[in-house]
């Protein structure tokens, strides 16, 4: 099976992150609007250039030169702190969102993930969720990212550095010729300022260049290095994606609808999807939680969600449904809906939790049927096994969209 990896960039993650923090702080101006930079303390060696702003970059400022000489380009240059803590939180709010995706997450840097969609998309198509992502975090977190398409982590990572900001692209094999081969060969991942000269004196200039250069050659001349040079040029990486797994403080999924629904019983039906993908992602994590929360967005994007807590901490689907449909009836006002999400906190690890007699009978029968469901769905595909709420809400999608069409 071919793998389906996406790679999620930031654009210009350290500005983009301290302005989005500003503006919600009160602060009156866009930063990104302006000629702007992050900068380290001024009165020490730090004072360089972190980030910049696409106007100061106008002005000729450049990454990582002194705060002192960007100040003589651009005499209303305006610099301000950067904040890892704002930073790292930012990160995490984005790596939040992506796991609504796929357990299978990569963090390759504060800034950029890989995702490893292979097992998680469904019938859904790959450049569709790369969409998606792309547009959720831009109107939830308010910064944006690039994605990048493709079949491996190589290709994915090359088509998210392509045109920025705020795209999506794709590379696969059979784009390597028309998209990758004409670029210089500084841009191919991993190739170094201090190969770039060596490779020029080859008469390599290009990616194209190094992908026609026999592999024995540049194996002579680079030894293991020439032959990763050559195997990237051609597109070619076996990497997995290399997930170091964080106990979750959460686990939740939600679903946009193609079209606003004010029907209680598909509403239903979504619930039913979402809380059987959160309580298998909850088993795969031996977790158990404490609380349920369902969350609805209106056609006018206004957000409200109301939560529950359970009378034990539990994985089952049927309880955890149960509570969620109690919390849609309690909550639901009738409006038209165009996203409906479930998410369950207060997360144990269930080897750690102390479960009393009676619940445990209670939950035995239906502990067995989701045992025996997930492990179907691990040998066969997530969505290969599934309860009729799955393909119920395949459906309701599908009827919508093909509604809007005609």
């Amino acid at each position: 099976m071919e793998r389906q990896i996406l790679h999620v960039d930031v654009n210009n993650a350290f500005l983009s992150w301290t302005a989005v923090d500003m503006l919600n702080s009160g602060y009156p101006v866009d930063i990104r609007t302006i000629p702007s930079i992050i900068g380290g303390d001024e009165e020490r060696r730090s004072g360089i250039v972190l980030a910049k702003s696409p106007i100061a970059k106008k002005f000729g400022i450049i990454t990582g030169e002194p705060i002192y000489f960007a100040r003589k380009k651009c005499n209303k240059l305006e610099v301000f702190n950067g904040n890892f803590e704002v930073f790292n939180k930012a990160s995490n709010d984005l790596y939040k969102i992506l796991l609504e995706y796929t357990d299978k997450i990569e963090r390759f840097s504060i800034d950029e993930c890989f995702l490893d969609m292979t097992s998680f998309l469904g019938n859904r198509k790959l450049i569709d969720v790369a969409y998606e992502i792309n547009s959720r975090v831009e109107k939830e977190l308010g910064f944006t990212v690039n994605v990048g398409v493709s079949s491996n982590k190589l290709l994915a990572k090359m088509a998210s550095d392509f045109e920025k900001p705020n795209k999506v692209h794709t590379l696969y094999e059979y784009e390597i010729e028309d998209k990758m081969w004409s670029l210089p060969v500084s841009e191919l991942f991993m190739i170094g300022k201090k190969t770039v000269p060596k490779l020029y004196n080859l008469r390599i200039r290009t990616i194209g260049d190094l992908a026609k250069t026999d592999k024995e050659f540049l194996i002579k001349r680079f030894g293991k290095f020439g032959l990763m040079m050559w195997n990237y040029a051609n597109g070619i990486d076996d990497q997995e994606v290399i997930n170091k797994p964080e106990e979750p403080k959460s686990i939740g999924n939600s679903v946009t609808l193609p079209a606003d629904t004010k029907d209680p019983e598909e509403i239903n039906k979504i619930i039913l999807a979402l809380c059987e993908q959160v309580s298998f992602r909850l088993r795969k994590h031996n977790l158990i939680a404490n609380t349920v929360n369902v969350q609805l967005r209106t056609k006018d994007f206004v957000d409200y969600s109301h939560q529950k807590t359970l009378k034990y901490a539990t994985s089952s689907t049927k309880e955890i449904l149960k509570t969620a449909k109690e919390i849609f009836i309690e909550m639901y006002k009738k409006e038209p809906i165009r996203l409906v999400g479930v998410r369950v906190d207060k997360l144990e690890n269930k080897n750690e939790v102390q479960i009393s007699f009676f619940t445990q009978k209670s939950d035995e029968k239906q502990e067995k049927i989701d045992n025996v469901l997930d492990n179907l769905k691990n040998k066969y595909g997530y969505n290969m096994v599934t309860r009729a709420g799955k393909l119920e809400i395949e459906n309701i999608i599908k009827g919508k969209e093909k509604k809007m069409k005609d």
